[in-house]
């Protein structure tokens, strides 16, 4: 029987306690290595929220792949960051995407922000059998345009695997390179020039690729960004007037600048 000593903690802790790590694919003996997707991040800039994450995903201590794409566009107001299983976290996204599609052709309306922050809430929640198993772990960022709000506004969400979510005042990361970034979101909100929410797109664009660049040196999960071999985050921009994807090309035109 486990004590209550090993049981103290937040909920990550407590799987690491019990070999069940979310990152890394450190699972149970019997239990197969799997595949994990991270990091991602989001913050404000001064037109909305951008929202990035790197490319690489891993098995225990193999790279499986630098070509994930973690930020998923769900609908012309919503966005879906997603760290931990992608087998999970895409079914998560492709779900949200049928479901809001039909809301919207059959309500002819789109769904509201508190409703669509739910129906993450309500995926994670189901997925709670695979979360305990350490097999199907997944720690998603949201973001999505409030327009019950005038002028409308784009907001930040945080989940815990649990389903728990939490508004996010000016940033939120998760993934093993989370914490690197958030220490710096922190340092240059309160006391950078110009601050992550002053910033314009170029150079919130740049900003992103440079902490991600950082977290891969602090975190070899973190794919980073490498002109060399043409690997670039996923980076997308969410404005009152919709969802703006950040090409390769541009992401290394503004790298350049």
């Amino acid at each position: 029987m486990t004590s209550d000593s090993q049981m103290a903690g937040d909920f990550l802790s407590l799987l690491a306690t019990q070999k069940l790590s979310p990152w890394r694919g450190e699972v149970s003996p019997s239990a197969p290595v799997q595949t994990q997707a991270t990091t991602v991040f989001a913050f404000h800039f001064a037109e909305g929220v951008l929202m990035a994450g790197d490319r690489r995903a891993t098995a225990g201590n193999l790279i499986v792949t630098d070509r994930v794409d973690k930020v998923i566009e769900i609908d012309a107001n919503s966005l879906l960051a997603i760290a931990g299983v992608p087998a999970t976290a895409f079914e998560m996204a492709r779900v949200l995407q049928t479901s809001f599609e039909y809301y919207r052709r059959s309500q002819l309306q789109a769904l509201s922000l508190p409703a669509r922050v739910r129906a993450l809430a309500r995926l994670l929640r189901e997925n709670l059998p695979m979360t305990m198993q350490g097999i199907g772990i997944v720690v998603p960022l949201f973001a999505g345009v409030d327009h019950a709000v005038t002028p409308a506004e784009p907001r930040i969400y945080f989940y815990d695997p649990l389903g728990a979510q939490f508004q996010a005042v000016g940033y939120a990361a998760s993934g093993s390179g989370s914490g690197t970034i958030r220490s710096i979101l922190s340092f240059q909100e309160r006391y950078g020039d110009p601050r992550p929410s002053q910033m314009k797109l170029r150079d919130a664009v740049r900003f992103a690729s440079r902490l991600l660049a950082t977290a891969s040196e602090f975190d070899s999960a973190t794919g980073g960004i490498n002109p060399a071999t043409e690997t670039y985050a996923t980076i997308k921009s969410l404005k009152a007037s919709g969802v703006e994807t950040i090409s390769d090309a541009q992401q290394k035109e503004f790298l350049h600048d």
